[in-house]
């Protein structure tokens, strides 16, 4: 599943199971305990205890235009934690300081509470920007209490990278979006599935099988001794919360703070072909939220004063840019993709219905700013989707007979159509992975067992659907679960709701939790904005899947 790598609403047992032993091709074994891999990673740690970090300024290639105060390094883990003497993979990381001013009192000094280390999701996300979210006035005051530490996890980046295929080929546009595909483009993408699962192989070599999110827990104990700390700060988004839930079960004792927001549904059952069924379902929910707002402003948008008015003037829109694409590179996928992510944030809802009003209205250009193909950002894009792939086809068994996918898909396009096709065809190259599957790890602790989680979930999420976070509340002993009621931003730490940072603000920085359970009302929807106000530039495309 994937979701926007985008910072949380500003801009997701125990030692000796700590490996799960690959499964067989067709993911069928049962996972045992790694003993190795357990020794393996206490050999990395001691390391990188030692060796710390040597921080430093930060290059173009980490961070361009890096400002004043940001610094950069490198943490050195191994590629297989069996075998911590082989080959070594460098993670790129950054850092700001923390301030230790506070921003409503100038005079006072804080006291500074260690590192607070990010993850904005994926799989394949980087967090290497996140240290910069200091300056914004929700984090302000985190800020001024933490270091605020983002890194590239292994295979995104300069970390080791991952790649399947030319990143020129991987942007190519236009594309189609069918709700419900011919026999024909079935076949035609299941050769692609098969193509990119060989090219992954290929271009990536031998060491694809240890992209896993076991691997990334593991990656984050080395990176906390790195940064000198006994226990880890930790704020996870999207898929960040699945790792992170890994770590709290494998690495309970290193845990001081935790926050999951926007958790996915860790159940091994549903690791990752069956939240990926879920993401599409929900996704078709918020497409209706967004169309219930476009219509109750038709007099801004005059794209119909119903939901399904609305509806058949996307499919208008789709049909034609079939016909003719937009700009030579906008057809019926780029619309598709731009409106999804409207899907995962609400305050691009007005630039979407803008563009789509004005293209239909005779004004092209405001769809092709949103919706084309960024030439000078494909390369990274190609490497995201090599590790979302790479870690999700690893972590968990796939269906490799396509009939169950057809059968699956078939039956939920019938009333979720909007995601559903796009993302099984992302998902489809794990039907015919090359590597040995693991089985997912069974996260699960008893209160006390580590420090409380703090978890955070909008009530109509559709990249992390609202069930994940309860079942994740479940499985944490003495988790607490803050929702925010009747909202479907995707990431909501620091975002505009008062109450939800009032919780966030009060977990990290003095450690208070609500109750068990919290609820905080929605956060206000965006104003309409007409035609002549799309000017939004694109800020990176979101393909479907978990990020």
């Amino acid at each position: 599943m994937r979701a926007a790598a985008l910072y949380s609403a500003a801009g997701s047992l125990l030692l000796t199971t700590l490996a799960a032993a690959p499964a067989n091709g067709a993911g069928g074994a049962a996972a045992v305990p790694g003993a190795a891999e357990l020794r393996g990673t206490e050999v990395a740690v001691a390391r990188a205890r030692a060796a710390g970090i040597d921080f430093g300024a930060c290059s173009p290639a980490d961070v361009p235009e890096a400002p004043k105060g940001l610094r950069c390094g490198t943490v050195t883990v191994p590629l297989d934690y069996a075998h911590p003497d082989g080959r070594q993979l460098r993670l790129t990381v950054s850092q700001m300081p923390a301030t230790q001013k506070d921003p409503r009192n100038s005079k006072r000094k804080v006291p500074r509470q260690g590192a607070l280390v990010y993850n904005p999701g994926g799989p394949g996300a980087s967090s290497m920007y996140f240290p910069l979210i200091g300056a914004v006035p929700q984090w302000q005051r985190i800020a001024a209490a933490y270091d605020l530490v983002g890194y590239a996890p292994r295979g995104v980046g300069r970390s080791a990278p991952l790649s399947c295929e030319d990143p020129e080929r991987f942007l190519k546009a236009p594309t189609a979006a069918p709700a419900h595909p011919s026999e024909a483009y079935k076949r035609q993408r299941i050769a692609q599935a098969r193509a990119y699962a060989r090219g992954c192989a290929k271009r990536s070599g031998s060491g694809l099988r240890f992209y896993t999110s076991l691997n990334n827990a593991r990656d984050l104990d080395v990176l906390r001794a790195a940064l000198g700390e006994d226990r880890l700060t930790f704020v996870g988004a999207s898929y960040g919360t699945y790792f992170g839930a890994l770590y709290a079960a494998m690495f309970p004792t290193h845990v001081r703070r935790m926050v999951l927001d926007s958790a996915v549904n860790p159940d091994p059952a549903r690791i990752w072909y069956q939240d990926n069924l879920d993401q599409s379902a929900a996704f078709e929910e918020r497409w209706a939220d967004f169309r219930d707002w476009i219509a109750r402003h038709d007099d801004v948008y005059k794209l119909g004063d119903t939901a399904a008015k609305v509806q058949r003037s996307y499919d208008t829109a789709a049909a034609r840019l079939a016909r003719k694409a937009a700009g030579g590179k906008v057809g019926p996928g780029q619309l598709q993709n731009a409106f999804l992510t409207a899907g995962y944030y609400d305050d691009f809802w007005p630039s979407r219905a803008a563009a789509l009003s004005a293209y239909l209205h005779g004004d092209p250009e405001p769809l092709v700013r949103l919706a084309a193909p960024d030439a000078q950002t494909a390369a990274e894009a190609e490497n995201g989707n090599a590790v979302y792939t790479a870690v999700e086809c690893n972590d968990a068994p796939w269906p490799t007979d396509w009939k169950v996918w057809d059968r699956d898909n078939t039956r939920l396009a019938r009333v979720a159509p909007f995601e559903t096709w796009d993302n099984a065809w992302m998902n489809l190259p794990c039907a015919y992975w090359p590597e040995p599957r693991q089985q997912p790890l069974d996260v699960r602790t008893a209160p006390g067992e580590l420090p409380p989680v703090l978890i955070l979930a909008a009530e109509r999420d559709a990249a992390a659907p609202y069930p994940g976070a309860l079942e994740m509340n479940r499985r944490l002993g003495g988790s607490v679960l803050v929702t925010e009621r009747d909202a479907g931003t995707h990431g909501i730490a620091g975002g505009p709701n008062r109450c939800v940072n009032g919780h966030f603000e009060a977990y990290l920085l003095d450690g208070r939790i609500p109750a068990r359970y919290a609820a905080c009302a929605p956060h206000r929807l965006p104003p309409a904005d007409g035609p002549a106000k799309a000017k939004e530039s694109r800020r990176g495309a979101v393909s479907s899947g978990l990020h």
